[in-house]
């Protein structure tokens, strides 16, 4: 991590003495807290999410549960009250569907997601591991600078997970990568940790590894010491965000953007009953169909036959 960390501070420093002795002023200090918080009702996964994303950032705080889910104007007083300019807010609903809330204190603007196919850190066992404190490298995909709301997003998502120089129970460090990738109109978040090791030179002849595991590697050179391997390993949460609406304000104000091609997990689960009952209805119809069908015939069991004119019992009573 210290070659990591020494170009890091290399570059901070050719800008800070770049800027500061040209224009005579300091550089202005970025200055972002987090406040982290969740609803009523989620479940112990949606839990352990809030604990693993509360470990990676500490410039965030942690509060209790949100009694309303209608009033969400109430969570800018308590950015306020924490002295927080970010919010990341966890809305559950039904027990089953998690929408996360992303707003900027308190003039906004707020990005509400749904979100989807999580796993958190100690459900996969990842191998990987990052000094808690530690700050982290954001890599964007390109996508997100093609349209405006996606530049809006990406703007927000690096105010919230990126960690301030200096701020408060962080390390100077950095050993891990946070990725955000455009894919099927979705966010994708991965988190990996950067490993360094030294690397002889009967491994430099070794081939690369399987694209498709978890770990992938990268030889670099450092000045004089020989070859070092850079490795980036998993070590969780992975999930996915669906963009639904972008608020102009914070927790409120007029839509800016609306995810149009966007279907609520209500609606999809209304859809399979309602491909179920059609299922049950027309087995039913067929029931009913066979039926009268054994009646006309008198093969029905509990129901006499009509005696007709040429009966046995008729002909020869």
């Amino acid at each position: 991590m210290a070659a990591v960390y020494k170009s890091l501070s290399k570059s901070s420093k050719k800008d800070t003495t770049t800027n500061g002795t040209t224009n005579g002023t300091t550089p202005k200090k970025n200055k972002q807290r987090v406040l982290i918080l969740s609803s009523r009702g989620i479940t112990y996964r949606h839990r352990h999410l809030l604990n693993d994303l509360y470990a990676l950032l500490p410039h965030s705080r942690k509060d209790a549960k949100l009694d309303t889910k209608t009033k969400l104007y109430q969570l800018n007083e308590l950015a306020d009250l924490y002295n927080c300019n970010n919010v990341l807010f966890f809305e559950a609903r039904k027990g089953k569907d998690l929408y996360i809330w992303m707003s900027k204190a308190p003039n906004g603007p707020t990005v509400k997601c749904h979100l989807q196919n999580l796993h958190t850190t100690s459900e996969l066992h990842f191998p990987g591991n990052c000094l808690k404190g530690s700050r982290p490298i954001l890599s964007f995909d390109s996508t997100f600078t093609t349209t405006p709301h996606l530049l809006l997003i990406k703007e927000l998502l690096t105010h919230i997970f990126g960690v301030p120089k200096g701020a408060r129970k962080t390390k100077p460090f950095v050993d891990h990568v946070m990725g955000f990738t455009i894919a099927d109109g979705k966010i994708w978040i991965r988190c990996f940790e950067i490993r360094e090791a030294s690397v002889s030179k009967s491994e430099l002849r070794a081939q690369p590894t399987d694209e498709s595991s978890n770990e992938k590697e990268l030889t670099v050179q450092s000045g004089g010491k020989g070859d070092t391997k850079l490795s980036l390993i998993e070590i969780g949460p992975r999930f996915i965000l669906t963009p639904i609406v972008i608020l102009e304000s914070s927790f409120g104000g007029p839509v800016i953007y609306e995810n149009k091609e966007f279907v609520s997990p209500n609606q999809i689960r209304s859809e399979l009953r309602l491909g179920k009952a059609g299922r049950y209805n027309q087995r039913s119809e067929q029931r009913i169909e066979r039926e009268a069908k054994k009646g006309d015939l008198g093969l029905r069991t509990g129901k006499e036959r009509p005696v007709g004119e040429l009966e046995d019992k008729v002909l020869f009573a």
